[in-house]
């Protein structure tokens, strides 16, 4: 054991005031909800489709830098030009599950699970190719502002996200337990075969999920923008990040998806007030497998 190590541990360590502690607690609150964003396609590919979509962290980087390019070219404000993110993204993720992954789900879910990696290493050369592997991040002007109640100060974009996911998660659940559109998807996703036979075009129905996953992880994007500086690489912390938030929340629930995303988000934030803030990941995935080992199942299990 390194005695060095163990002394920089102690030395990070410090305990927080109370106002410190409430900062920490409404900052990782509101932070959550951008996990939550970035998370909620992933939840659903895997709960429709069982599919573990390793591309996705590319898919909400490929976002940040639509909306990076609107913004440095054009002048569209992120927020703005989410508007078109958003559908290009659905464009984008719906001939990728049509033509790539379809047939190779119906040899199993190991060919699709590879398809998805190596798309994965090939956005991420592709953006290295077109965008540098610079450090970019999105800058409108308030970015850098603050929203300020009762003494407690958090940065405004996180506020931003928290009513995004609120809206987004409300939105999507809503379809899917109250519309076709979303008894066509929770068919799929229970028995594919007798969705078919019951006139439900499962194939398509996939399409639209991966599509719609795409578009979440494109509006997830331009929130990362916004919140944080991105690279070619990005896309494997916001990945893991969302595995996090998906088992915590139980597989493909949109319910618990956002719960675990707020979950995730104060226990890092407040982490990071007593080890240091270099110490936010570390933290967050030790949390993860804490609450793992005690309730495998998520907060509310599997669910379409």
């Amino acid at each position: 054991m390194n005695p060095l190590g163990q002394l920089s541990v102690v030395a990070a360590f410090s305990v927080p005031n109370g106002h410190e502690l409430i900062t920490a607690i409404v900052s990782g609150l509101l932070l959550g909800g951008l996990f939550a964003v970035t998370a909620l396609g992933l939840s659903l590919v895997f709960g429709v489709m069982r599919l573990i979509n390793l591309v996705h962290g590319e898919l909400i980087v490929l976002g940040a830098y639509l909306a990076y390019v609107l913004f440095d070219h054009a002048g569209i404000d992120p927020l703005v030009g989410m508007l078109i993110v958003a559908p290009a993204m659905f464009v984008i993720g719906y001939p990728i599950q049509r033509v790539l992954l379809n047939p190779l789900i119906e040899k199993g879910m190991e060919p699709a699970l590879l398809t998805t990696f190596g798309l994965s290493i090939i956005a991420q050369n592709l953006f290295i190719l077109i965008f540098s592997g610079d450090t970019q991040s999105l800058s409108p002007g308030y970015a850098s502002d603050s929203l300020s109640f009762a003494g407690i100060t958090v940065p405004a974009v996180y506020g931003i996200s928290f009513v995004f996911a609120l809206v987004l998660t409300g939105a999507t659940h809503t379809v899917l337990q109250r519309t076709a559109v979303g008894r066509a998807v929770r068919a799929s996703s229970e028995d594919p075969v007798a969705a078919g036979v019951m006139g439900v075009d499962v194939r398509r129905t996939y399409g639209f999920v991966y599509g719609f996953a795409a578009l979440c992880a494109g509006i997830g994007g331009v929130l990362v923008g916004l919140c944080f500086s991105f690279t070619p690489t990005s896309g494997t912390i916001y990945l893991l990040t969302g595995f996090a938030v998906v088992v915590l929340g139980g597989l493909g629930s949109v319910k618990g998806t956002l719960l675990g995303g707020l979950t995730l988000g104060i226990v890092e934030s407040v982490g990071s007030t007593f080890f240091g803030d270099g110490y936010r990941d570390f933290i967050g995935l030790v949390a993860f497998l804490i609450i793992l080992s005690l309730r495998p199942q998520g907060f509310f299990g599997r669910a379409a």
